[in-house]
């Protein structure tokens, strides 16, 4: 799977260097040939997306929100990988949706971060997703997101 700085600036977008932990964990951890990255915030250097859905924040801005949460890990897998070079399939995204009790477009909201793998990788990034609904997120983000990757056994 392709992707670079110039791309992503052609499309108007950056990446920031990979957050830090907030908390006790680590932001990925490599077995065999996968990465598991812990959950992404809707916060992708100035851009930061807070509030619930069905609330303070509508479904664009909640596909907007999922799209930062997405550049946040795929910042965390630049730094772990040094490239995108040995990304070989986008295989999960879990997606958490900060919103009210009767909010049902977490699909919707979610949809944000799929379209986006979808248009810098090209068709081979589509990805088993789950999309949840939950009371509240850290720091009050509007989306969270984890996802499992696969990458080059040889790297």
């Amino acid at each position: 799977m392709k992707l670079n700085h110039e791309t992503l600036e052609k499309k108007g977008l950056k990446l920031y260097p990979a957050p830090q932990p907030v908390g006790s964990y680590v932001q990925c951890i490599r077995t065999g040939n996968y990465l598991h990255l812990s959950g992404g915030i809707s916060v992708n250097g100035e851009e930061a997306y807070y509030g619930k859905l069905g609330k303070d924040v509508s479904i664009e801005q909640g596909q907007k929100a999922a799209a930062a949460a997405i550049l946040n890990r795929l910042a965390v897998i630049e730094a772990e990988l040094g490239s995108f070079e040995p990304l070989r399939r986008i295989v999960a995204v879990n997606g958490f949706v900060n919103c009210v009790p009767d909010f049902t477009d977490q699909a919707k909201v979610l949809n944000g971060a799929s379209d986006l793998l979808v248009e810098l990788f090209g068709p081979e990034a589509a990805h088993s997703r789950s999309a949840v609904g939950v009371a509240s997120l850290p720091l009050g983000v509007a989306v969270e997101i984890n996802m499992i990757v696969e990458i080059d056994p040889a790297v």
